[in-house]
């Protein structure tokens, strides 16, 4: 055990072993005081100001009308100063399923901060080694996971790639960003060290593809790892109803994405497709993520806290974008809305959504 864990703080995490059952411990009535966190522990805005933002009158975002599906203009160039690592080479129009806005990035800094506090700061679970040359991060938001990572391996060239220029200006020096569809062809290079892709595969239609080209780009003896939830609601006790309207969510999110070809649980189970891709060593850790305050342990109730309202945010991206094409009414829509917010708020549940590390390492050169 390392410096420092307490004995009542742990909780489940395995290893390429399928069915652990252990459970996260249950807070009892004396286990959380009145007003334990403050309300900057789930800031979003003071979390982003670490880094900077880019000033919305600079880029536009494509944006989506529910029932139009009308995509703005995106800008298509701009004169970035030298200290300015944005590459823009084009922009695809592309349906995604949660929208990119102000709120879904708070959301992902949110989330950021959570996973940290999960893994007790570990960034990757790949054996990359202490000296990894070339890394790059598929689908990089913001770019906090690049630009974290950049200042790990100063030695390292660090990119990060995504379809929205949301990234911050003033980076360090190793690091840069490209504004490309990830699902394209890639034009990003050879021989990476290691490729890292969190919350990207259950959004894409093809994650296979991503994956065998990850491969043909990676470097003998270089890793890739995928970062993704189950996306399944889950509880160990019983406490959770059958009928709950937080599984009917899940369960409908997912029946809405298949006919656009998007698996939204692809998370659970990676192995087949980086074996397909040519990987080896394949191997993943599991962790059990709650929603709400009710583990006993204080790290995991402050988990708990952002994931409730990371969660909540997405309910609300995500039901009036989806649910349309469920032949769901306008007012069933609201309904089904404001039930399910209203079971988040006020469940009692011990519920969890897992989360996977899957890491895969190319072959070495024969």
């Amino acid at each position: 055990m390392e410096p420092g864990w307490d004995a009542d703080d742990l909780w489940s995490s395995e290893e390429v072993t399928l069915g652990s059952d252990s459970q996260i411990e249950v807070a009892g009535p004396d286990d959380i005081p009145d007003g334990e966190f403050d309300p900057s522990d789930i800031d979003a805005t003071s979390i982003i100001s670490k880094f900077g933002t880019i000033a919305s009158s600079i880029y536009r975002h494509a944006t989506i009308d529910i029932g139009m599906e009308h995509v703005g203009d995106l800008v298509f160039s701009i004169h970035l100063s030298y200290a300015c690592r944005i590459v823009l080479p084009h922009c695809k129009d592309r349906l995604d399923p949660i929208p990119n806005d102000e709120t879904e990035q708070n959301r992902e800094e949110i989330k950021h901060i959570a996973f940290l506090e999960i893994t007790r700061g570990k960034y990757y679970f790949a054996p990359i080694g202490d000296n990894p040359q070339k890394i790059i991060d598929l689908g990089t938001g913001m770019g906090t996971w690049a630009i974290e990572v950049a200042d790990m391996f100063p030695s390292a060239q660090v990119v990060g790639c995504d379809l929205s220029p949301i990234q911050p200006f003033w980076v360090p020096s190793n690091v840069r960003f490209i504004i490309d569809d990830i699902g394209d062809d890639w034009a990003h290079g050879d021989n990476w060290d290691f490729v890292h892709a969190r919350q990207v595969l259950p959004t894409i239609k093809d994650p296979a593809r991503l994956c065998e080209q990850s491969f043909s780009h990676i470097k003998p003896g270089g890793w890739i790892e995928t970062q993704d939830f189950g996306a399944v609601m889950k509880c160990d006790d019983g406490t959770l109803r059958e009928d709950s309207m937080l599984i009917e969510f899940t369960t409908l999110v997912t029946q809405a994405l298949a006919p656009r070809g998007i698996n939204w649980i692809v998370g659970n189970d990676m192995e087949e497709i980086l074996r397909n891709a040519g990987f080896v060593n394949i191997q993943y850790k599991k962790f059990k993520t709650p929603i709400g305050m009710w583990p006993k342990a204080k790290r995991l109730r402050l988990v708990g806290l952002y994931m409730k309202s990371a969660f909540a945010d997405l309910i609300d991206a995500l039901v009036p974008r989806l649910f349309p094409s469920l032949s769901k009414s306008p007012q069933q829509i609201k309904e089904f809305l404001a039930g399910v917010q209203s079971e988040l708020l006020t469940t009692q549940a011990h519920i969890y959504l897992d989360y996977y590390f899957w890491y895969a390492q190319k072959p070495l050169a024969n």
